[in-house]
This record gives structure tokens, C-alpha cells and sequence, in this order.
């Protein structure tokens, strides 16, 4: 058994696991706060009712996020030592930032939100809905900010004693060229996952005739949210694909598959890639199209794999089938919000249960998407994990101390540990999610029934 695939694919796997539930906290958290802020403005205790069954959703996938979160940094010690002692200077200081923000911001007002009815007045909870969801905004950005810098880092120079990455400039370092992109596509990926989470739990509430009023309060709200945020997940995708194919272009040429450079290739949509014969079979795409959603010129030429040395290729299909998928699965978001939004306006939206039922069977379909992403981008970066730093190719930078047994046997107990929390998620989510949402006060409110 070799030990780095071994560290390879347990951190894979607990960072998979773990991302399951950040992008959800995060969408859920601004709607809450929407629900909040209506609430304030009008005192409808409608919003309030909204509000307070959103935030139980929301502390039941936070716990869980923020127990599978810790695993991670302990796993850069323990696996990948030299990793951890080359990017120490560095990533540090985020990350305990994060942290800082995880667990005492968010975790503080969460209770506010949960407990705070009833003791605290409507300011002090908006105010908490408030930090909750830029909270957990800004723990996103801190863990992007050192991905980033793996992904293109910048500010440092190497200790020639330590071998150690030494910040020389923390603001080129913090907003490295794909900080910005990587952040903005994240949130807004997050925002649609809260989206259509929200989306279809009222969908089958509708489906079911439970809760109808407080279903179609909360599906306008999300509709609207998932519309804005899809659409605009289009021009952010442009954007990070514009950064990546000026900083990555390798990974570029593997997302699109481009053995050969190329003046205006063709847009890839789907095919199946073949490293062996240097070509993607039955390729389906927008010819002559590349270089203009890239760059806006038809006349630049994309760099293909061809330019770089085959051993800096990353896994071409670990690469090229997660990023179209996930591409699709963007467009597919769209369509749906905007076919929503239409029937919406027509009048028919809650009287088309088809419709109700694509929407909760599409609760999945996000996290599947951010799953997708994750992989293209970071398998996208290897060979190296930081990329482009010859010392910091994946197989120097695993720790020489730890065996494949002993990795393989706490794989194991992390597989069966998680599947035990997955499986505890699931059933909180279902429990709360049949007991539905409750009054305010004792006192049903108007516009959004808690009869069954």
C-alpha cells in the first residue's frame, strides 16, 4: 500500500464529508437573515416563524460542519508534516482567524438565535441573524484565502536555511490572483445551495399540503434567491475561468481537454477524454468559441497540454468530467430558478406539482455541484499542493513517520464515524423537519399556518 495515495484519498474524504455542510450554513444563514430583517421591518410575526425554523436547519448542519472541520488541520500535521512546516508561516494566521470566527462568532449568536426568543428584543436577534451570516461569510473567505494562496500563492519568499515560506507581503499574500474569483464563485455556489435546500423542503411541504403558508412564503423568498444567485453564477464562472487560464493554464487545458494550443478552440461542453491518444471522443462544444469567453478576442491563441511537461499534467479525468459536470449542473440551476420565477409570475407556481416535485428532488443536486468543483480545482493543482513550488510537489510533502497501516486503519475509523454522523444528520434534519415550523408567541400567525 503506498502512503501518500493512502493521505491523499483520507483527506479527500474528510474534506469531501466536511464540505457538505459549509456551503449550506452559509445560503441558509443570508436567508435567515432576509427573514429577520423582513421580520423587523414589518413585525410580521410571519418572518419570525420563517426565521426561527431556518435557524434550527441551520444549527443542526453547523455542529456537524464544525466537528468534521477540526479534522482537517489536525490531518496536515499528522500526514503531511512537510506541507504543514513549509506553509506554517503562512496559513496560521488564517486559519486561527477562522476559527476565531467558527467557533466563538457564529456558535455565540447561533444560541442567540435559538435560545434568544422571547429574551432578547428584535434588535439583538437581528443583529445576531446579522453576524451569524457574515460570519460564517467570513470563515469562508479565511479558508479560501490559504487554498488560494496554494492555488496561486504569492507574498512569500523561501527561507534558504528553514525551507520554510516566509511572508513578505501579507496583502499580495491575502488577495493572491485567485482569491477574489474563488471567493465570490464560492458564496455565490453557497447561496444556491441554501436556495434550493429551501426550495425544496417547502416544495414537499406543498406536495404534502403541510404548512402551506409558511412553504409558499418561504419557496417565494428562496426563488428569488436562487434566480439572482444562479444567473449571477454564470459572469462569476467567466471570471474564475478568466483568472484560472491566466495563472493555471495547465489546469485550463485540462478542464477543457486542449491537447494542442490553439487559436479560438472550441468551448468544451462534454466528451470523453483520452490521455492516450492525445483527443476527446464525440467532443460536444461551441466552436470557435474559447478564446472569446476567455479572454474576449477570438484571435488569442489557448495554451494546450502540449506546452507542459506531461509529469505537471494533473489526472485528466479527475479533472475534465468534475468541472463540465459541475458547469452543467450551473446551468441547470438557472433554468430551474428562471422557469420557477416564470411560473411564479404566471400564477401556477404552487399549483404545478411537477414542478414541486424537481424542485425537492433537486436538493441534492448542489451539493453534488460544490463536490464537483472542489475536486476539478484541486486535483486541477496537482502535482503540487502549492502550486507551481517545486518542493511542494504532492509526493515529497507527505510525513515519512506515518505508515500506510496506520493511515488505513484511521481511514476506516473516520469512514465508519462519518457514515454514523451522516446518518445522525439526516435523521435531526428529518425529525425537525417533520415537527415543521411553530408559532410565535402561542399565536399562529397570519400568512404562515402551523396547522399540519
Amino acid at each position: 500500500m503506498d502512503p501518500v495515495l493512502l493521505a491523499r484519498i483520507q483527506f479527500a474524504f474528510t474534506i469531501g464529508f466536511h464540505f457538505i455542510f459549509p456551503p449550506l450554513t452559509i445560503g441558509v444563514g443570508w436567508i435567515i437573515f432576509y427573514f429577520m430583517n423582513r421580520y423587523r421591518r414589518t413585525g410580521d410575526p410571519a418572518y419570525a416563524v420563517q426565521a426561527r425554523f431556518w435557524t434550527k436547519l441551520f444549527a443542526i448542519s453547523f455542529v456537524i460542519g464544525v466537528a468534521t472541520g477540526i479534522t482537517m488541520e489536525f490531518q496536515s500535521g499528522t500526514n503531511w508534516a512537510e506541507f504543514a512546516r513549509f506553509v506554517g508561516p503562512i496559513a496560521g494566521a488564517p486559519l486561527a482567524a477562522e476559527g476565531i470566527l467558527a467557533f466563538f462568532l457564529e456558535s455565540t449568536f447561533v444560541g442567540v438565535l435559538l435560545f434568544g426568543w422571547g429574551r432578547f428584543s428584535d434588535r439583538v436577534l437581528w443583529v445576531a441573524s446579522l453576524l451569524v451570516a457574515a460570519g460564517a461569510t467570513m470563515s469562508g473567505f479565511m479558508i479560501i484565502v490559504v487554498n488560494s494562496w496554494m492555488q496561486t500563492p504569492a507574498g512569500f519568499a523561501i527561507d534558504p536555511v528553514t525551507g520554510q515560506a516566509v511572508l513578505t507581503d501579507v496583502w499580495a499574500a491575502v488577495f493572491n490572483p485567485s482569491t477574489l474569483p474563488r471567493f465570490l464563485h464560492t458564496i455565490d455556489a453557497a447561496i444556491i445551495t441554501g436556495a434550493f435546500f429551501v426550495m425544496g423542503i417547502s416544495a414537499w411541504y406543498l406536495c404534502k399540503g403541510r404548512f402551506e403558508g409558511f412553504a409558499r412564503q418561504s419557496l417565494k423568498v428562496a426563488l428569488m434567491f436562487a434566480l439572482v444567485a444562479a444567473i449571477l453564477q454564470i459572469q462569476l464562472g467567466h471570471y474564475h475561468g478568466h483568472q484560472v487560464w491566466k495563472t493555471q493554464p495547465v489546469k485550463m487545458a485540462a478542464f477543457e481537454g486542449l491537447f494542442e494550443s490553439e487559436r479560438n478552440p472550441t468551448l468544451m461542453v462534454f466528451g470523453i477524454i483520452d490521455r492516450e491518444e492525445r483527443k476527446v471522443h464525440f467532443p460536444i462544444g461551441i466552436p470557435n468559441f474559447m478564446s472569446i469567453f476567455l479572454d474576449l478576442n477570438p484571435d488569442t491563441v489557448i495554451q494546450g497540454l502540449n506546452e507542459f511537461p506531461e509529469e505537471d499534467w494533473p489526472p485528466l479525468p479527475l479533472v475534465f468530467y468534475p468541472f463540465h459536470l459541475m458547469t452543467l449542473l450551473g446551468f441547470y440551476f438557472a433554468g430551474i430558478a428562471a422557469l420557477g420565477a416564470f411560473l411564479l409570475w404566471r400564477g401556477l407556481l404552487f399549483k404545478s406539482r411537477w414542478f414541486l416535485t424537481i424542485l425537492y428532488l433537486s436538493i441534492p443536486l448542489p451539493f453534488i455541484a460544490n463536490e464537483l468543483g472542489w475536486v476539478a480545482a484541486e486535483v486541477g493543482r496537482q502535482p503540487w499542493v502549492v502550486f507551481g513550488v517545486e518542493t511542494m510537489r504532492t509526493a515529497k510533502v507527505a510525513s515519512p513517520s506515518v505508515s500506510a497501516g496506520e493511515i488505513l486503519a484511521s481511514l476506516i475509523m473516520f469512514a465508519v464515524v462519518y457514515a454514523l454522523m451522516f446518518a445522525l444528520w439526516l435523521f435531526l434534519l428529518g425529525r425537525a423537519i417533520g415537527k415543521g415550523p411553530e408559532p410565535v408567541g402561542g399565536q399562529p400567525p397570519s400568512g404562515a399556518e402551523v396547522t399540519k
